[in-house]
């Protein structure tokens, strides 16, 4: 016992286990590595801009003013050659197919093509792409979206009748874009005075830029029209006829347009010249009461004549023979209806008015190239407009 307690210390020490390893804490990641909760957290992708389908036609070098025009003309290519210098807002006005799009649209080609943030859509479009960020909740993104551009152009702004919550947006959008010197082009089928179905307020910041109307151009800018559209599609187009059916259109540019198309199938199709008897019956057939026909009728034709059912062509399917009888049926309802590229795209299972535009587009290609096509579609015309 008296050696244990004269044990000196470090004998004590020796006989002590070993202590065991203490695992390190791990190191603290770096200040720059950790991303900070409201980063981590997923958030819904948004648009770069909204869809700007564009009429490749529809530019400036193939708008022909002529006299009564020649002003509206001038204060559009003044816009597109300097956006919110002068013209801001710049609202076009006239009736039904005399050229308020081929304006508004050659404003937009122009524009982008100085590489300017540039948004070109119908009015009811913009409706219902409000709609749609309301019902997914962002709105902030539909703002973003309108309000970061150079120049905004809204075609047939009347649709916004009885669209309360659209018309404050609209509003909204349009004192951030001109509070910031952006340029807005806004095309109506009537003064903004009388647009009444539309907020004062709006119509007043209407009044406030420059109002111009297009009006239906004079006989010899229509016949000269119509010879340009004869050597673009290749054919000739004696005078008597060209005076014949710019003396018998006498509402609109979009009646003319129809009847001539018609005509150049034809002609084409059969290996015939045109003739002022052949322009006579398309102008009659044209002139035929139309109201009658409704977007599912023309559905309904279409897909009896390929052999397929309505889902089919409203459907998403894509396969080449459903979408070329897609096509031809957007084609003809837009020519034998009166509805709106979006009306047309919502009867084909909710698709966008850019859609549709592209489809008629490429039924108008083809059926310039493609007799077999062209015969399709005079075929099913004829039975929609004998019913």
């Amino acid at each position: 016992m008296a050696e244990a307690q004269e044990m000196p210390l470090f004998k004590l020490l020796a006989q002590q286990p070993a202590p065991q390893p203490v695992s390190p804490l791990p190191a603290a990641p770096p200040v720059e590595d950790v991303v900070p909760l409201h980063q981590r957290v997923p958030r819904p992708k948004a648009k770069d801009l909204p869809e700007s389908t564009l009429n490749a036609g529809y530019t400036f070098e193939r708008f022909i003013p002529g006299n009564v025009n020649q002003m509206v003309y001038a204060a559009a290519r003044a816009v597109a050659e300097n956006p919110a210098a002068s013209y801001n807002p710049f609202f076009i006005y006239g009736g039904v197919g005399l050229g308020k799009t081929h304006l508004v649209q050659a404003i937009a080609h122009a524009c982008t093509a100085r590489g300017l943030r540039t948004v070109y859509v119908p009015a009811e479009a913009f409706t219902n792409d409000l709609v749609e960020s309301i019902r997914s909740k962002t709105t902030a993104m539909f703002r973003e979206r309108y309000r970061n551009v150079d120049v905004l152009l809204i075609d047939d702004i009347q649709f916004l009748k009885d669209k309360e919550s659209t018309q404050e947006e609209f509003f909204h959008t349009f004192n951030v874009l001109h509070q910031f010197n952006k340029q807005i082009v806004i095309a109506s089928d009537e003064h903004p005075s009388k647009l009444t179905h539309l907020e004062a307020r709006l119509r007043s910041r209407f009044e406030g830029g420059l109002v111009m109307d297009v009006q239906l151009p004079e006989l010899e800018t229509r016949i000269a029209i119509l010879q340009v559209w004869a050597q673009e599609a290749g054919i000739r187009l004696e005078l008597s006829v060209a005076e014949y059916i710019a003396g018998r259109v006498q509402k609109h540019m979009r009646e003319m347009e129809g009847v001539f198309k018609k005509m150049v199938i034809q002609a084409k199709t059969s290996r015939s010249i045109l003739t002022v008897q052949q322009a006579a019956d398309e102008i009659d057939g044209f002139h035929r009461p139309r109201y009658t026909l409704t977007l599912q009728q023309v559905i309904d034709v279409t897909a009896r004549h390929h052999g397929i059912t309505a889902d089919d062509l409203t459907g998403p399917s894509r396969t080449s023979s459903i979408n070329q009888a897609r096509q031809i049926a957007m084609f003809l309802c837009r020519e034998l209806t009166n509805t709106s590229l979006p009306q047309i795209g919502a009867a084909f299972g909710g698709r966008k008015h850019s859609t549709v535009l592209h489809a008629c587009q490429k039924a108008t290609q083809d059926i310039a190239c493609d007799p077999l096509m062209a015969a399709v579609v005079i075929d099913i015309r004829s039975k929609l407009l004998s019913k």
